[in-house]
């Protein structure tokens, strides 16, 4: 049954084109009078109002829309500064247009509303800050077409009800909606979930066994954590999502499906690309089209609107009278930052409301993070460094990696060190001094494994590049380590340490780049610097 939409009769000829425009569009239609309420209205999808914004009527019928699962409302306004945002917002307008109004964009507009309305509907989004209407209007976009669809956000954010948004918009409808979250499957059975196997083809496999594709044919296949999927198992799924087609685990024919994916991470995908750890090739095939879904720190606009719903929710379902917030309440909750996004405030929510049905929830009644404000020191702590050189073909070996580190470090100190000291010098009028020599005291057990070290001599500061070496500790270990001894300036460790890596990896400046834990350009840097040949 199409949905109705309702225009006020304030003002007659706007109203009587705009039905019109609606109909043809296969709206159903009603005009409403002043007396007439919403509530009366069988399945309303949209609230026009065509005139008397400020209207005692007007008012009535923008808060019975409200409390109507917050059904969108248009406003026709009869001067511009009834459209500005802070002027929408206090008369509780959606949209707003001044007079005359073109009938073909009101049009436009409220059908994108009414298909905003019934996607919220379909899949609990809510949401009408800028940056979520956004990524509805991109939903509505692409649901009709079959193409690949990737959401992107922090967990929390909705990504599965985006998911299932595009799947109960488009013509897949009827059809299965499955989701797979990647990282809760074990690597071992992940291909035979995906693809499904045959008896016997491993240990355990008693039968025959239908996977996710096959369940998913002529449906729709959400991919959820996909940047968790090794890589072996991307190189199938790319196959799939090119040619149609795949084969289970232990079997011999080919099977055709007809699977629309959508796949989902809060990963940076194309970070994941350079540094190796996910296919540039099906990164592109899985990114045709990109959601991305905004934290609830970059939409607090939204925040009351979503605390409402989840009150009005949660209540219902547990037959409860629903809880009421005091005014600082609200604003410390619109404060927070929310790093669990909405699903931390949707069991906030359920709780408060478990816990003190039909009570006035006071600022003291939050919890201590949220009333204090702890959200934001939580992101103060540190952040973790991505393990550049996991995965790769030539990753350093622990012990250079550990050497190379050090070395650097201690450069970076030394240098700190005699920062200070010529700025001590400086204040004090102290004679220029050289650098201090650097001592070395032979102790064995200090020695890391990989680095040979010379105890022949102890010579002073200075010594020159002649006196250090790349050679193999081990005649059947390739890799190169970089020989020490006593005397080498810190310039030369560092020059020998770029000469071992470069000649680890085989010359490729990128990888020896992520081995010495330094950006590419600052490698390349002092390659010309150290006129290292390549």
């Amino acid at each position: 049954m199409p949905e109705t939409v309702l225009i006020t009769t304030y003002d007659l000829e706007p109203a009587v084109r705009l039905r019109d425009a609606f109909e043809a569009a296969s709206y159903t239609v009603e005009l409403v009078t002043p007396g007439e309420k919403i509530a009366d209205v069988r399945d309303p999808a949209l609230l026009i109002l065509s005139g008397g914004l400020n209207e005692k009527q007007a008012r009535r019928l923008v808060r019975e829309a409200a409390e109507h699962d917050h059904l969108p409302v248009i406003g026709l306004a009869d001067s511009i500064t009834q459209t500005t945002p802070e002027a929408r917002w206090q008369l509780g307008l959606t949209r707003a247009f001044t007079k005359p109004v073109d009938i073909d964009e009101v049009c436009r507009t409220g059908q994108l509303l009414v298909q905003r309305t019934r996607l919220r509907k379909l899949t609990g989004i809510v949401g009408e800050s800028e940056p979520m209407m956004d990524a509805l209007e991109r939903v509505v976009q692409v649901a009709p077409v079959n193409t690949t669809v990737l959401v992107t956000g922090e967990s929390g954010t909705g990504k599965e009800r985006i998911a299932r948004g595009i799947h109960m918009l488009s013509a897949r409808r009827n059809r299965a909606f499955i989701a797979a979250n990647v990282a809760a499957l074990p690597e071992t059975l992940l291909e035979s979930e995906l693809f499904g196997h045959e008896k016997g083809a491993f240990t355990g496999a008693i039968g025959q066994r239908k996977g996710f594709f096959e369940l998913a044919d002529r449906g729709t296949l959400f991919l959820d954590e996909i940047g968790e999927m090794p890589i072996a198992t991307q190189t199938k799924l790319l196959r799939v999502l090119e040619e149609r087609e795949f084969m289970r685990v232990g079997g011999e024919e080919s099977i055709s499906v007809d699977v629309r994916v959508i796949a989902a991470t809060n990963q940076d995908l194309r970070t994941q690309v350079e540094m190796g750890r996910f296919r540039g090739d099906l990164f592109y095939r899985l990114n045709v089209v990109q959601i991305n879904l905004p934290p609830l720190r970059d939409r607090r606009d939204d925040i009351p609107l979503l605390i409402d719903t989840f009150i009005r929710e949660t209540s219902r379902e547990m037959g409860r009278p629903p809880i009421s917030l005091a005014p600082e309440t609200m604003e410390r909750l619109v404060d927070y930052d929310w790093p669990g996004n909405v699903r931390e405030m949707r069991n906030l929510v359920e709780s408060m409301c478990v816990m003190a049905p039909g009570a006035r929830i006071e600022p003291e009644d939050l919890p201590p993070e949220i009333r204090e404000g702890a959200s934001s020191r939580s992101r103060m702590l540190p952040v973790p460094v991505p393990r550049t050189a996991q995965g790769l073909e030539h990753a350093p070996s622990p012990e250079l990696e550990f050497v190379f580190r050090t070395i650097l470090q201690l450069r970076i100190d030394m240098e700190e060190l005699r920062s200070q000291f010529e700025q001590y010098r400086r204040a004090h009028t102290l004679p220029s001094m050289p650098p201090p020599p650097f001592h070395y005291a032979p102790d064995a057990t200090a020695t890391p494994v990989g680095v040979a070290v010379n105890h022949d001599s102890i010579r002073p500061h200075g010594r020159s590049l002649e006196h250090l070496e790349i050679e193999d500790v081990d005649a059947e270990d390739e890799r190169s380590v970089v020989v020490y001894r006593p005397g080498m300036t810190l310039q030369e460790i560092e020059k020998a340490a770029i000469i071992a890596a470069l000649k680890d990896v085989g010359g490729n400046r990128r990888r020896a780049a992520e081995m010495l834990g330094m950006g590419e350009r600052t490698l390349y840097r002092k390659i010309k610097e150290y006129e290292i040949p390549l």
